[in-house]
């Protein structure tokens, strides 16, 4: 008998249900004795002790279905050792309730913060297994997360319906993507929609250069502008600025995002109209994408596997078009972000994408 606890922490994306069926899927098919703990609500089911025994019906019918079964929660990595109001060590909460249910492995879907605490609990001598979940694709150790192709294609979208309204009307539409430290998504869903200048957070912009790019178009007859705007974007006139000073100017701005920020300079020098969209957290819902599906299956496929080897401490990575066991250590603190160097960057500038930089 193997009992196995499940949680999901973090902001939820599409596939998590996929991945989790996978887990499942491949432990009930290797006709071993299983019982499973879900965790509601990321980490704080496993403080708290709030669960649901699950069966096999619990995971039947939930391939297609986004968002997550045992909901979901952030609790930041940074406070996750300070006891709780009532005084209530965290840490030793959920350890506590790992060995109450006598669980064997505790199987945890998440992002960067999470992968952080997923390996503190490794290290306090919990078996634990990941699998890595975001659409920011910021994961260290994988070159690919679950939820990531599927935010890409809603994004995609967006942008592509925005061209014709920017056409028509000849202006400057910016399109905010979501990703506060890195730009994947927005890089991606960018060249996929044929952005016109795609502004992330690891290359900071000049504005002027943003307006030469706009004018250049102009005097070519194209007439509009399609910029896509990550989240974290940041001029390198701010990227002087201490992390200190740079949280005060965001705390004080008079725009609601550094995407309004930026119409308001555009407009300013350039007498130009420019129209903001921000797609926000559409970019995490609905059904996963037939990719993601795929995707998450194998992810969890493998997850499933190394907990009948009892290889535990390990995030499911996907390298070179193959799954990858990566020791929780090396993942947990990392960022993945892009190189403004990466070839990908480079061949987004050969197709005449500007980044402002």
């Amino acid at each position: 008998m193997k009992r196995i606890g499940m949680l999901t922490s973090g902001g939820d994306c599409q596939a998590l249900n996929a991945a989790m069926r996978g887990v499942v899927k491949t432990l009930y098919n290797s006709k071993e004795q299983v019982e499973i703990y879900g965790f509601l609500n990321g980490y704080k089911g496993l403080i708290y002790s709030k669960f649901q025994m699950l069966t096999g019906k619990d995971f039947s019918g939930i391939l297609t279905k986004g968002g997550t079964i045992l909901g979901t929660s952030r609790t930041p990595f940074k406070t996750i050792q300070d006891p709780d109001e009532n005084g209530l060590n965290k840490v030793e909460a959920m350890k506590q309730n790992y060995y109450k249910l006598q669980l064997d492995c505790l199987v945890i879907l998440g992002g960067n913060g999470t992968h952080k605490t997923a390996n503190l609990l490794s290290k306090e001598g919990l078996n634990v297994i990941t699998l890595p979940k975001t659409i920011d694709n910021d994961l260290w150790g994988t070159d690919m997360t679950f939820g990531f192709q599927s935010a890409v294609d809603i994004a995609t979208d967006a942008i592509d319906y925005i061209h014709t309204t920017a056409a028509s009307h000849r202006r400057v539409f910016i399109v905010e993507v979501m990703g506060h430290k890195v730009g994947w998504l927005t890089l991606n869903a960018g060249m996929a929609s044929g952005a016109d200048i795609i502004l992330i957070p690891e290359i900071p912009y000049d504005l002027d250069k943003v307006i030469d790019k706009i004018e250049e178009r102009d005097q070519r007859g194209s007439g509009f502008t399609i910029i896509a705007v990550a989240e974290g974007a940041i001029s390198k006139k701010d990227a002087k600025l201490s992390k200190k000073e740079y949280k005060k100017k965001l705390e004080k701005m008079p725009h609601p995002s550094v995407s309004y920020e930026l119409a308001a300079a555009i407009q300013e020098k350039t007498g130009r109209e420019v129209r903001v969209t921000v797609p926000g957290h559409m970019q995490r819902g609905g059904s996963p994408c037939p990719y993601d599906r795929v995707f998450a299956s194998r992810l969890g496929a493998e997850a499933g596997k190394l907990i009948l080897d009892n290889q535990y401490g390990f995030m499911v990575g996907y390298k070179n078009r193959e799954m990858v066991r990566v020791p929780l250590e090396d993942v947990a603190g990392k960022l993945k972000s892009i190189s403004p160097d990466a070839s990908i960057v480079k061949e987004a500038k050969l197709l005449g994408i500007s980044f402002g930089d």
